[in-house]
């Protein structure tokens, strides 16, 4: 059986790093743990290490992790749906939003249970997924004010999300700007201005974030250690803090192109001839792992000997090339992964998850 696993140390790490960084900068945050998919061990892991403030778009998950510590301030972040409307002002303290109708929605439901719910309104900064247009803005929060048992308490942005637009200082100043109108307009104290992402993070690092952005909402930063604008792991940090383990079902010599007719696979593709490859052969190792569980795309393997070939639904191919470490049936191949690949797995039912030490 494949496995995932979490390194309990490496994790810390990064954590420590982003927490310096945050103080630093006077700002707070939050983790997006959505990555996890509810994992109770994984979430745990979290809980842990302090975590304070919980963000995630499943309000399953935002239940677990208040199952875990019911203290933990929890962010829903998306946009909800009518009908889940009552699970979400339940199990989430927060919510991002940009509909007034369904701002309405929550109000009446914040009622009904006796809650003040807290919102942040989303604003389009560009990138056009969720957001209201800054030119109905002023507009917009003044009939938010006007509604019981809701709390405004920040304006936020998500870039990159969608259709990649980057995070810039212009940008973020723009969002800082709006909140001062909001302000002075209603006389009304707005905390956060959530602009903060894990692709705002070099931002900060470079000393380019504005002041007013006071808030950031950070998974894969977290998780991978990376520099969103170099696709790097930021120096002090870790790239891998999840690593699969995948065993080898299968070791034989074989040719290096497929006999006989050729046409689509399941997955549709069709394969195309090199013919330099003819008479060749190479190791090729059959992992128990496969395309219902991972997009192998997503996956990098931890020896830069071997490479994935392809797979099926239920098993990956992998190239060993003269094999030169002697792998075998039994043995297992690690992979690194990409943020996609982690989520994939994570939500696997078919994939064990372990929390390990550092190993290195």
């Amino acid at each position: 059986m494949a496995y995932l696993t979490l390194n309990r140390a490496k994790l810390k790490e990064n954590f420590e790093f982003l927490k310096k960084t945050f103080t630093d900068n006077d700002v707070t945050w939050g983790v997006v743990s959505k990555l996890l998919c509810g994992n109770r061990l994984f979430l745990q892991e979290l809980i842990n290490l302090g975590v304070k403030e919980v963000h995630d778009s499943r309000i399953s998950n935002l239940a677990m992790v208040k199952s875990l510590k019911p203290e933990i301030q929890t962010v829903y972040i998306k946009p909800v749906s009518k009908r889940n409307i009552g699970k979400m002002v339940q199990f989430a303290d927060v919510s991002l939003n940009s509909e007034l109708e369904t701002i309405r929605w929550i109000s009446q439901e914040a009622v009904e249970q006796g809650k003040k719910h807290k919102i942040i309104i989303m604003v389009e900064t560009g990138d056009l997924r969720e957001g209201v247009m800054g030119e109905q803005l002023v507009e917009f929060y003044s009939q938010i004010f006007q509604l019981p048992s809701i709390e405004v308490i920040g304006l936020g942005t998500n870039l990159n999300c969608l259709n990649g637009v980057m995070p810039s200082t212009d940008k973020l100043i723009q969002l800082s700007l709006y909140k001062q109108i909001i302000e002075l307009k209603f006389n009304k104290k707005i905390p956060w201005v959530s602009a903060g992402t894990s692709v705002t993070i070099p931002l900060m690092l470079t000393q380019q974030l504005p002041k007013g952005i006071n808030h950031f909402r950070v998974g894969e930063t977290l998780y991978f250690g990376l520099d969103l604008f170099e696709e790097k792991v930021i120096e002090g940090m870790n790239g891998d803090v999840f690593e699969l383990h995948a065993e080898i079902i299968e070791m034989q010599e074989k040719p290096l192109l497929p006999v006989g007719n050729l046409a689509a696979n399941p997955q549709g593709e069709t394969l195309e001839i090199d013919e330099s490859l003819y008479g060749k052969s190479s190791f090729r190792a059959i992992i128990d792992i496969g395309l219902l569980d991972v997009d192998p795309k997503y996956l990098i393997p931890s020896d830069e000997k071997y490479e994935i070939l392809g797979g099926s639904s239920d098993m990956l191919i992998i190239n060993l090339g003269e094999n030169p470490n002697n792998y075998k049936v039994g043995d297992t191949l690690n992979f690194d992964m990409k943020y996609m690949g982690a989520l994939s797995l994570l939500n696997s039912n078919y994939i064990d998850k372990k929390v390990i030490e550092r190993l290195d």
